[in-house]
């Protein structure tokens, strides 16, 4: 056997054994092993904690989204009543209790596990977590949310006098916590102390619930904010309404919305469509805390998505155009020009292009696109062009165009001159944007987009007048369609004026029966590549079998061509048929949904989730999720025999994850002590840097994600000073009572050693008042855009610096001061 060294017996003399650990017999290890096989375990059980407090946060998320129905009467005699369905659990107290017990459950357990096996001493890990996290939380995870939002924008906090409440609750706590250790009884925790400091966590939620429902400092909601709330006791909230999908909920009215807009470009099929809508209705639902924090967990862990990740193939599919018009659904999702616009609508002045997509050689030069204007024509409207680029970028291979067009009363048509650079280099064929958006005027009321507010511009060497046809043989439309958009095509070059005939062919539908048909001619202007063709369909209400006529196209003209396909049969589906079809839609939406939610029914689903990488979604799965996997598997195989969330309301879930998180962080207590000795670090000042960090990690993704997808700071920051009071509350009032009874019970004293814990407490508390001071300056000045989060770069970047600078000054002062180079005494 190796000698050991008289440093390594020394090291070694000076480690205790903690509750748990050692397992295995050390001594004749080195040091330099044993703290890296230490470190190693931290980090390790760090991420078993995260796992299983996600597993813990599922059980929180049902306990907290239950619902119950209300009936409400009717103001009409003899109708149903109407029926709503309201949370049980008040917002702000669920944020305060179950969800703050959440996300600080680790913090807490140390403590209490600290001091039980101290044998009811006070130790100086578990303090040290509490106020080192809160350092962490308010500093770190402030400074993240402040520099991840993008230029330009900002969050704000929108239960700012809840926000307050909590504020105030969390600086009176740390100054309670030096009361209480270094003025009332120095270093000693009497048991008025320890039960007043565990009673201040109901009186915070009392507080905070009566804020929030106006009994203190008036009505918090902001003025319009869509919210509905029933005039009873308990002051239950209804689920805002949010985004594309109302209230959150999939409705068959806008899937079929949302599935319209979509498939309006080609190459989709109702899978992509379906998957789509799930990921746009994920989008739309309200969310908590917790539900980015087990996001980020997952992300983290290689495991099941609770955001939906597109397959590679849609990606390919998902060309630039798509998204524009996916980016468009996203930032108005209550645009008119969402859903089909009546060919009859005259109460709005409709703009958009005379053409989806046109193709122009590269030597052209300058050419005209032509905007039109229809619909109310008795005012001046305004729109404007912008160009984006796809294959083709700007300045390279043409010149970018952002200005505004006016339309004056009456008037239909403007045209704009599009510039085309020839760099005199073989390139495939590129293409290139224009979009039209709306300008705020006062008439904007009654302007809308058209169908066509999106044109495609392909760059080509082609000067052939082309080839036109239609791009399948057949369609398939609802008799309620109103109107049957059917595209002709122009391909093989797009070189001056052309047009074709076209003629409607009866078969079992017909003309003025079943739709209003006709001949006419479709004309397509220099380098337009697409035109549609509109055929109006008549709904006669009555039940019948499909129907169907053909479109054929003839005597093109110009020296364009007929292509393989100059006839199209169009089928007119009953409503049945139609709803069969949406039935399919709602189920694969509702099936892709399920794929996404954050806990799973039963423990096979669990297990299987566990056992796959990316909960089995492979196809997206990235080399980042198969290590993550990897490194974690045991502890997800685990952790998935816990009872699921759904079974008995949560609460088995609840209390098997919440056992699972007190005996891992027994071991983290024991790993962190253990390692702390064997590199020198005293207890305290491992507590507020390694367990701090590495018990608050998943917070501070969660919190980036949350600011970057919430349309407020609440999620993001709001809760931060909540959660560190109750760290406070509970995770010192309660084991200090614990200890302090238990003394009491003995007739002896709780001792708490007051400089070092005094001493960060005191330096907190000032970091805290200027973190704060700066929030609120940060929301009141345009200077930062009169927002918590983001705005200009400059003083963003300036805020992460000041806040960053802050919690290094806390962790170096009381470092020092654990080290007796500050020497402080209370």
């Amino acid at each position: 056997m190796a000698s050991i060294n008289a440093t390594d017996l020394e090291k070694l003399a000076q480690c205790p054994p903690g509750l748990l650990l050692p397992f295995l017999e050390e001594s004749h290890w080195s040091v330099g092993l044993r703290a890296t096989l230490y470190i190693m375990g931290l980090l390790y059980c760090f991420l078993g904690i995260a796992i299983v407090a996600d597993v813990f946060m599922g059980a929180i998320e049902i306990i907290t989204s239950k619902t119950r129905k209300v009936y409400l009467a009717s103001n009409t005699q003899g109708q149903e009543p109407d029926v709503v369905e309201v949370r049980i659990w008040n917002d702000t107290v669920a944020n305060l209790t179950l969800m703050a017990l959440g996300s600080s459950a680790p913090e807490i357990l140390l403590s209490c596990i600290e001091i039980v096996g101290k044998n009811f001493e006070a130790g100086e890990l578990g303090p040290g977590t509490i106020v080192g996290s809160a350092a962490f939380n308010l500093l770190i995870i402030s400074a993240v949310c402040v520099g991840g939002i993008p230029e330009g924008e900002t969050r704000t906090i929108r239960m700012i006098k809840v926000f307050g409440v909590t504020t105030i609750f969390s600086l009176l706590a740390y100054i309670w916590l030096l009361v209480i250790v270094a003025i009332s009884s120095p270093g000693i925790v009497e048991v008025w102390e320890s039960v007043v400091t565990f009673m201040l966590f109901p009186a915070l939620v009392l507080v905070a619930f009566a804020t929030d429902r106006g009994f203190i400092c008036g009505v918090t909601r902001l003025p319009g904010q869509k919210q509905i709330e029933l005039e009873q006791p308990d002051g239950d909230k209804m689920i805002t309404t949010r985004g594309f999908f109302k209230n959150g909920v999939l409705e068959k009215d806008s899937l079929v919305a949302f599935v319209k807009e979509v498939k309006k470009y080609p190459g989709l099929s109702d899978e992509d469509a379906a998957l789509l809508a799930a990921q746009k209705l994920v989008e739309s639902q309200p969310h908590s805390k917790m539900w980015y924090r087990i996001g980020a967990v997952r992300n983290l862990s290689g495991g099941r998505k609770t955001q939906l990740r597109l397959t590679k193939k849609l990606k390919e599919k998902l060309d630039s155009r798509l998204k524009l018009v996916y980016d468009t659904i996203n930032e108005h999702p209550e645009a008119p020009n969402l859903g089909p616009i009546p060919e009859t609508d005259l109460s709005k002045a409709i703009i958009e292009f005379h053409a989806a997509t046109c193709a122009v050689a590269e030597n052209i030069g300058k050419f005209p696109i032509t905007i039109v204007r229809h619909g109310k024509m008795d005012e001046t409207v305004k729109v404007r062009i912008e160009s984006i680029d796809g294959t083709a970028t700007e300045i390279e291979d043409y010149i970018p165009v952002n200005e505004v067009i006016t339309f004056e009363p009456n008037e239909m048509r403007k045209t704009v001159n599009i510039e085309i650079v020839d760099d005199n280099q073989w390139e495939p064929d590129e293409e290139f944007f224009l979009k039209l958006s709306l300008i705020p005027t006062e008439n904007n009321e009654n302007v809308q987009l058209g169908h066509m507010s999106i044109m495609e511009i392909t760059i080509l060497n082609d000067d052939e007048p082309g080839v036109l046809s239609f791009n399948k043989r057949g369609i398939l439309v609802q008799e309620s369609i109103g109107m049957a958009r059917i595209p002709v095509v122009r391909t093989g070059g797009a070189d001056g004026e052309v047009s074709v005939k076209w003629r409607t062919k009866d078969k079992s539908a017909f003309t003025g029966k079943d739709f209003r048909g006709g001949e006419g001619t479709l004309t397509f202007g220099h380098t337009e590549t697409e035109r549609i063709l509109e055929i109006p369909i008549i709904d006669d209400m009555e039940p019948e079998k499909d129907e169907h006529f053909e479109v054929e196209l003839f005597e093109p003209t110009g020296g364009a061509k007929l292509g393989s396909i100059p006839r199209m049969a169009v089928t007119i589906t009953n409503d049945d048929a139609y709803n069969s079809i949406t039935d399919h839609l709602m189920k694969m939406t509702h099936a892709n949904m399920d794929a996404m939610r954050t806990h799973q029914d039963t423990w096979a689903n669990q297990i299987r989730d566990a056992m796959n990488v990316n909960g089995g979604d492979l196809a997206n799965a990235t080399n980042v999720d198969y290590l993550m996997h990897f490194l974690t598997f045991g502890w997800k195989i685990i952790f998935s025999l816990i009872p699921p969330p759904s079974l008995l309301g949560g609460w088995p879930c609840f209390f098997f994850s919440l056992a699972m998180i007190g005996v891992i962080t027994a071991v983290v207590g024991d790993l962190a002590s253990i390692f702390g000795c064997l590199v020198g670090l005293e207890d305290s000042v491992t507590a507020i840097t390694l367990v701090a960090m590495g018990t608050s990690l998943p917070d501070t993704f969660a919190s980036k994600a949350a600011a970057m997808q919430e349309k407020y700071a609440d999620n993001a920051i709001g809760n931060i000073t909540g959660s560190n009071s109750v760290n406070v509350f509970l995770g010192l009032g309660l084991p200090w009572m614990m200890a302090a009874l238990y003394h009491w019970n003995k007739g002896t004293t709780f001792f708490v050693p007051s400089a070092g814990l005094g001493f960060s407490v005191c330096v907190f508390t000032l970091v805290a008042v200027l973190a704060v001071m700066l929030l609120m300056v940060r929301r009141h000045l345009s200077l930062f855009g009169k927002a918590e989060l983001g705005g200009p770069f400059w003083p963003r970047v300036g805020s992460v610096v000041f806040l960053v600078g802050l919690w290094f000054l806390y962790v170096t002062l009381s470092s020092l001061q654990a080290y007796d180079v500050i020497k402080v005494q209370f």
